[in-house]
């Protein structure tokens, strides 16, 4: 027998309050800026998390959304895919959060114009939609979206269950060596002091890589601090999750960082959400092994 599967296509208003079944392009307005959200959500939904998930330099988060479907199925959660334009929202403003006005008089930004900012509040937006105001979260970030998460876990108060940071270019190193947006160092007052190291090594973040994530592409960051970083993106996530566990174990200091590995993956985002790696590297191993096989 052929099962036929309907799914809704819609594009709504900032007015419409829930979430609706299938795919879906939501336009919501946060802390001021308008913001179109890709969502889906599965048949399978019931009380389940969010998996927010944020896309790459070709901002596509309509394919992000697509192709993070798998992981709404498997997991009966609502995927929310937000969209940040390159002309709103250049790397300044994405990749590194908008957190510095000026680079050259080492000015920041207040906390509330960060594009990391929106986050929670996107959060909230969902939550509020589905009459659910303790709906866990995930934050999934792959290539310049695993930049900007990355740096969020390193700055933003946000009640994300888990952070996967997926294939960046570069890190936040836990190090006032390096200057920001590749470290701590440079940034004034408590943005880069040893509690805000500290905090950043106590999130709940995952570092989820593609084991052939290996070549130095054309989109890799070869800037100098980039290398100083390791050579490519697989040196570079392993390099920054041993320096972190480093410096945790000689501090004393809480450590909730992971270190996920996707066997034969390259630098394509469809396939790290594909892999069964990043069931475990989002919600650990013995959720996974609590699945029921045909989802593992």
């Amino acid at each position: 027998m052929i099962a036929f599967v309907f799914v809704a296509c819609l594009t709504l208003t900032g007015d419409t309050e829930v979430v609706p079944v299938g795919t879906a392009k939501i336009a919501v307005e946060v802390s001021g800026h308008k913001v179109n959200l890709f969502t889906y959500k599965p048949a399978n939904y019931k009380n389940g998390p969010m998996l927010m998930v944020f896309h790459g330099v070709d901002r596509n988060a309509e394919d992000y959304r697509d192709h993070a479907r798998g992981l709404g199925d498997r997991h009966a959660a609502i995927v929310v895919a937000p969209e940040f334009d390159k002309e709103r929202f250049p790397a300044k403003k994405y990749q590194h959060g908008g957190l510095q006005r000026d680079v050259k008089t080492n000015t920041v930004t207040p906390r509330e114009e960060w594009t990391w900012s929106l986050v929670p509040q996107i959060a909230l937006e969902i939550r509020r939609r589905e009459g659910r105001n303790d709906m866990p979260y995930y934050l999934i970030g792959h290539s310049a979206g695993g930049q900007f998460v990355g740096r969020l876990a390193g700055f933003v108060e946000s009640d994300a269950s888990r952070i996967l940071v997926a294939n960046p270019s570069s890190y936040l190193f836990p190090s006032h060596k390096m200057e920001f947006p590749y470290g701590f160092g440079g940034l004034p007052g408590e943005l880069g002091d040893e509690q805000r190291l500290r905090r950043y090594l106590a999130q709940p973040l995952t570092i989820y890589l593609g084991t052939k994530d290996n070549e130095r592409d054309d989109d890799l960051d070869t800037s100098p601090e980039a290398d100083e970083q390791g050579n490519t993106r697989l040196e570079r996530g392993r390099k920054v999750f041993e320096a972190a566990q480093r410096l945790a174990k000689d501090k004393g200091w809480e450590f909730r960082w992971t270190l996920v590995e996707a066997e034969d993956v390259g630098h394509d985002h469809r396939k790290m959400f594909d892999a069964p790696a990043c069931d475990a590297a989002l919600f650990g191993v013995q959720k996974i092994l609590e699945m029921e096989p045909e989802k593992r």
